[in-house]
């Protein structure tokens, strides 16, 4: 362990402070950073993960989060994404309870909060690192590079790649994990904490709540298991000094023994062995939780997975790789996705980007020589433990271990960029030190970096505060990636602007041939625009690629039911249930094709069928009301109605269904309260009105079937039927005013 000064920390240009300053100072440049994101929208993967995701409600029982993946599905389901992160969705479902709700604004402010407490840690995981681990009498860590420590703090703060993690509420996982991942290495430094000179010395106890913490880390975000390797690695290199590359020298040449005796006085093999077993333990136990195995991506998702030979997928998964190093050090060009034609595989050795896959190499080559050979012990440490810091987490997103599902993900990047940081930081000191005469430019150059990541994060957090802006900015960035065009076409469509909607979809379908979900996007707004030939050409094709495409098939079926091709549309609706059973909404749209041919029963059972899978589906629900009604039923309509208003007490519309029953049956004063009650919710029904008047007129209460008829006028002046009945009324009005004699 270093219990010296770091010779250059003195040489970085910014002033040393008292740690709790430091640590103050660091948190407020984060929050000074992503602050402007605290009142955004829930955006992109959010509506799947916190709108949509069932686990949040309090309804839904606290044990499904432990049987769900991060998404709400069931785990053992073969469309599981197998994300499990059962503490992050936790941390949600308590945002819901102390905000009433899906309110963003707390969901923002927790993310904000919890990047500034990392940034924050971040110095004393810094201090360890290049400083070394001392103690003083009363057992407060000494941090013996309190400027380096601070510098790469502040930069870590301010790292325009960790936008997608603050801003979005989805990268809650990232930032539990982050924090989880410190306290977990900086609990294993606690181990030793030791009074005794023995060098076998450490505490079980430390090492056991270190282990406890990385499955805190993991059971937020799988790449919380890393920390077991930065552990190992700060074992092996700061506890037991090892010098790896005498140590690799001795074993490969055999020139001079290896005292393991020396490694076995250490604990070392103790300690390892702890982490190792636990390591497994967690990693079988994930498997197990898994239930059906990894997920399935397709070549959409990730497509160097899936060229053609083994040649293919190591250069493109090197470019990549390189990609991801980019964003490190210039995070100008960020975006939401970088899937679809964002990154053009290489499919030739003669590819001019084989030339960043080099340059790539030859840097980490540099680095790692240094790492080994140098001669300063405290070079090599920090070099290492950077070069640890910044590639062990980012390993599970490699795809050498499995097939991940994504091209690049800023998120992923969130622990590897403090590595990038502290060799930033390692190299600011190193040129003040070798080129002293230029500290000035390099205090200003280190000024100006700081300045515009602050800038960055500051324009790209804005960006994220809503789907608008964040889709909008990624036309930029990846004007080839189809799904931006869907996505900005799905925010303009949502915004009611279809005709600007209609041109994104064609350019994602243009840009991706088989893009199925673009497809049935489009094929419904032409729909909407009745122009149904084409929408039929869209939604067939899209079946055709995806066959178990059930919101397509059952989108085809009405756009046949309008064309009259009814057969057509039964089959291509029983289709979509075919692919999921539980289609409410299909089952609702094959009624009115059963009610269009008048088949009265087989409609009846269909909107049966999607009430009991979603009793709250009120549109179900009314129809059977007013098929029963039309048809003479009645009793049975009265029934209907009755039963739907007991799950839904506040629809006005099934009210009015059965307050038009209730006249027919002359039930007058019940039909009566049903109206005035749906009129208290929805006061500007031209209709409501006039049925009430329509009841009144036949109640004989005629003063009050004129105000409703009037009033059923003045909010509908073409309502069909209210103006003759209303020249009736007043007809007979002046009859009892005015009586023949």
């Amino acid at each position: 362990m270093a219990l010296s000064e770091v010779y250059w920390d003195h040489q970085i240009p910014i002033p040393k402070l008292a740690p709790v300053q430091a640590k103050v100072t660091v948190a407020l440049v984060a929050l000074l950073c992503f602050m402007n994101s605290y009142d955004g929208e829930f955006v992109f993967d959010d509506s799947e993960a916190i709108v949509n995701n069932k686990d949040l409600k309090p309804a839904t029982p606290l044990n499904n989060i432990w049987s769900n993946d991060f998404w709400g599905s069931n785990l053992s389901s073969n469309s599981s994404h197998k994300s499990y992160r059962p503490l992050t969705v936790l941390t949600f479902r308590l945002n819901y309870l102390l905000a009433g709700g899906l309110h963003p604004v707390g969901f923002h402010v927790l993310n904000i909060i919890l990047h500034a407490v990392i940034s924050a840690l971040m110095i004393d995981v810094f201090a360890i690192l290049i400083g070394g681990l001392s103690y003083d009498e009363k057992g407060s860590m000494l941090n013996h590079a309190p400027k380096t420590s601070l510098l790469a703090a502040l930069l870590f703060a301010a790292h325009p790649v960790h936008t997608e993690s603050v801003a979005g509420v989805v990268g809650r996982a990232d930032l539990l994990c982050a924090l989880f991942f410190q306290l977990s290495f900086l609990t294993y430094c606690k181990a030793f904490n030791r009074g005794s000179d023995r060098d076998d010395s450490f505490s079980v106890r430390w090492v056991v709540v270190s282990l406890l913490l990385c499955a805190a880390a993991m059971l937020c975000k799988e790449q919380g298991i890393t920390v077991l390797g930065v552990n190992a690695a700060f074992d092996v290199l700061l506890i037991c000094n090892v010098n790896v590359y005498e140590l690799s020298q001795r074993l490969l040449l055999r020139k001079n023994p290896l005292d393991v005796s020396a490694i076995l006085r250490t604990g070392l093999p103790t300690r390892l062995a702890l982490m190792g077993l636990g390591g497994l333990s967690m990693l079988y136990a994930r498997w197990r939780i898994m239930g059906t195995g990894p997920p399935a991506f397709t070549e959409v998702d990730n497509p160097a997975s899936f060229a053609e030979n083994i040649f293919l997928r190591i250069v493109n998964y090197n470019y990549y790789y390189s990609l991801n190093a980019w964003l490190l050090l210039c995070p100008w060009w960020l975006c939401f996705d970088w899937s679809m034609g964002c990154v053009p595989l290489i499919k030739s050795a003669t590819d001019w980007r084989m030339a960043w896959l080099l340059l790539l190499w030859c840097v980490l080559i540099g680095l790692i020589s240094q790492a080994l050979c140098s001669q300063d012990s405290q070079r090599r440490r920090t070099l290492t433990l950077g070069l640890v810091l910044l590639v062990v987490p980012f390993l599970p997103a490699c795809n050498i271990f499995f097939r991940v599902g994504f091209v690049i993900a800023e998120r992923v990047l969130y622990l590897s960029s403090a590595g990038y940081c502290l060799l930033l930081a390692y190299s600011m000191g190193h040129c003040c030190c070798c080129w002293s005469k230029c500290r000035k430019p390099l205090c200003v150059s280190l000024l100006a970096l700081l300045c515009v990541y602050v800038a960055r994060c500051a324009l790209r957090s804005h960006q994220w505060r809503s789907e608008k802006s964040l889709f909008t900015s990624a036309l930029f960035v990846c004007p080839l990636n189809a799904k931006v065009h869907y996505n900005v076409g799905k925010n303009l469509a949502d915004r009611g602007n279809a005709t600007a909607a209609i041109a994104y979809y064609r350019e994602a379908v243009r840009l991706h041939p088989t893009y199925v979900h673009a497809m049935n996007n489009l094929g419904n707004i032409l729909k909407e625009r009745n122009e149904l030939i084409e929408a039929e050409q869209l939604l067939s094709k899209a079946v055709s690629i995806q066959p178990d495409f059930a919101a397509a098939w059952m989108n085809l079926g009405i756009v046949q039911n309008s064309l009259q091709k009814f057969e057509e549309a039964e089959q291509s609706y029983w289709n979509a249930i075919r692919f999921r059973k539980k289609y409410p909404d299909c089952y609702y749209n094959l009624g009115r094709l059963y009610a269009d041919l008048n088949r009265h029963i087989d409609a009846l059972n269909a909107w049966r069928n999607a009430t009991v899978l979603k009793p709250d589906h009120s549109l179900a629900w009314n129809n059977m009301v007013i098929l029963l009604d039309n048809t003479g039923n009645l009793g049975q309509a009265e029934l209907i109605g009755r039963e739907a208003l007991r799950l839904l007490p506040n629809d006005h519309t099934i009210m009015f269904s059965l307050a038009n029953v209730l006249g027919k049956l002359q039930k007058y004063k019940e039909s009566e309260g049903f109206f005035l009650h749906a009129l208290r919710i929805n006061p500007n029904s031209a209709s409501c009105h006039g049925n009430l008047a329509v009841l009144y007129h036949r109640w004989g209460k005629l003063e009050l079937a004129k105000k409703h008829y009037e009033l059923s006028l003045k909010l509908d002046p073409e309502a069909p039927g209210t103006r003759d009945n209303y020249n009736m009324l007043r007809r007979k009005l002046d009859q009892l005013k005015h009586p023949t004699p």
